[in-house]
């Protein structure tokens, strides 16, 4: 046989096996789904009943961009998303044509006066500024976005001194004040990365006047990066401030205490997501987090449900006390509202025995979490709306409401909602989401599985390059201090002069029916 026809031979051999290889590989597939125990709809349909899980698969992508319209979505709406992106990118939060919001839909709303505030009158520091960067917009057509970044001096909107709420006051060596009402949530070092950490902590310093919260999970290096005052959070399983056997360790607590940034403590006795202790695989426990939490390399973690140090509201007071005697710094506690009537016991016991924090976090039941079950998420916990009230009527009904900060959380991403918590109670307001959002978070909610693909909710390397520090700081600077200039717009909306004004009497509520009815008569006079 000459070689013309060896070739010519091997040539369609090689052809037949081309065209044959597709078929091949799908009768072998068909075989494998009709042969399998697991799924039923694969014995029935073999290879048809992969475009159902596909399609499952790619379903939460699809709703998010195609089919829901923009107030659709959750845990977060298209617009709500957006507003908080844009708000750190441009840092603006001018819209056009009119608002998208349900009016029809049950709601509250800020109650605006008939004679607003005049800017000039508005109680802000003025002397102040912020250098930061934001984004331009050059042109916005169909493929092609051009846009350039900008340095800009900025106000950043704090509270004169004169005016600036004070946690602490009368109770500890080293009080602790607040120019910002508005500040970033618990999350902690191993739930994020460092990249986003470190984001955080430079872009809240130099925002000035807001706080960082470290979450449970302990204070690392990348807490410290920024100038920025730190709530230092206590967790059952007392990371970072625990003997590696995990008792409570004071000498530790103490050298936590002396850090000048750490400016307060919380104890977490639950957060809205997750009224339970948490699990840490010993695979996500590497060197750098176990020296920080104090535990032992690649050794599997499970948090206990509640505090082993007290068992009841005397024991946690007292316990609350010391903390506040040997650290010097405000101490405070972050719970979840469910059964009433241990709420009333716990503020009963403040009042009669003139121990008490000086701070509650009422964490709503809707806020987020890292990690957690479906049926804790959804039915443990009053959201906040009806929970801070509540919180905050049972302080004043007992003579404490001046003596005890609330701070509030739970989806608390944009102006008007910060404004509404104001209203109904809360000193403070604590935002994770929105923050996270402006260091690159999609919402593609895997932040379970460590595979977070903006590397925010991730401790792998390679998907954290996703991750610009530098650039995302910016974002976050530019959203809290947005924050505060669309807070202060609402004020004067109001009538009102600074943002620490707004009581019951600024909110109303509207019904489905056009009913309405004042916050005043939904809750009681906010008045402390």
């Amino acid at each position: 046989m000459s070689l013309n026809t060896t070739m010519l031979v091997v040539l369609l051999i090689l052809m037949v096996l081309l065209i044959s290889m597709p078929f091949m590989l799908l009768f072998y597939l068909w075989m494998k789904d009709r042969n399998q125990r697991e799924h039923a709809v694969l014995r029935n349909f073999p290879l048809l009943g992969k475009v159902r899980y596909i399609l499952e698969m790619i379903g939460p992508e699809l709703r998010q961009y195609l089919f829901l319209n923009d107030n659709e979505a959750t845990p977060f709406s298209r617009n709500e998303y957006e507003s908080a992106v844009i708000s750190g990118k441009y840092k603006s939060r001018l819209i056009g044509f009119g608002s998208e919001r349900d009016f029809d839909a049950n709601g509250f709303y800020v109650q605006n006066a008939l004679f607003p505030t005049q800017r000039a009158d508005l109680k802000i520091a003025r002397d102040e500024t912020v250098t930061t960067h934001m984004y331009h917009l050059d042109a916005d057509n169909l493929f092609t976005r051009k846009e350039h970044i900008v340095e800009q001096e900025v106000s950043p909107y704090l509270l004169p001194l004169a005016d600036a709420p004070v946690i602490g006051k009368d109770t500890c060596r080293e009080p602790f004040q607040v120019r910002g009402l508005i500040g970033q949530s618990a999350m902690s070092f191993g739930s994020l990365g460092e990249n986003a950490i470190s984001a955080f902590s430079i872009g809240l310093g130099r925002a000035k006047g807001t706080w960082m919260n470290t979450g449970e999970g302990g204070l690392s290096d990348y807490h410290l990066k920024g100038d920025v005052d730190l709530v230092y959070q206590i967790g059952p399983a007392l990371f970072g401030v625990r003997t590696e056997d995990g008792a409570f360790s004071w000498e530790a607590f103490e050298e936590k205490s002396a850090i000048k940034q750490v400016r307060a403590f919380e104890l977490k006795l639950a957060q809205g997501a997750k009224t339970r202790g948490g699990h840490i695989e010993g695979t996500k426990v590497t060197p750098e987090i176990a020296k920080i939490r104090n535990v032992k390399v690649g050794v599997s973690i499970d948090s206990p449900n509640r505090f082993n140090e007290f068992h009841t509201n005397t024991e946690m007071l007292a316990f609350i006390e010391r903390l506040r005697d040997v650290g010097g710094k405000p101490v405070g506690i972050k719970l979840v509202v469910g059964r009433l009537d241990d709420l009333h016991d716990l503020i009963a016991a403040m009042a009669t025995s003139d121990r008490y924090p000086d701070f509650i976090t009422v964490d709503g039941g809707e806020g987020g979490t890292g990690a957690t079950y479906q049926e804790l998420a959804d039915a443990v916990g009053l959201p906040l709306h009806a929970a801070l009230p509540y919180v905050h009527r049972l302080l004043v009904e007992h003579g404490l409401r001046d003596k005890i900060k609330l701070f509030a959380s739970g989806k608390l991403v944009t102006a008007d909602k910060v404004a509404i918590a104001l209203g109904l109670g809360a000193d403070f307001v604590n935002i994770a989401r929105g923050l996270m959002f402006n260091v690159g978070c999609i919402q593609a909610q895997v932040c379970h599985t460590n595979r977070c693909p903006v590397g925010v909710a991730t401790t792998d390397p390679k998907l954290q390059r996703a991750l610009v520090v530098d650039e995302k700081s910016f974002r976050v600077t530019n959203y809290i201090i947005s924050l505060r200039e669309g807070l202060y717009n609402l004020t004067a909306a109001a009538g009102l002069t600074i943002p620490t004004e707004f009581t019951a009497e600024h909110i109303i509520y509207k019904y489905d029916d056009g009913r309405v009815k004042p916050g005043t008569e939904l809750f009681g006079t906010s008045d402390s």
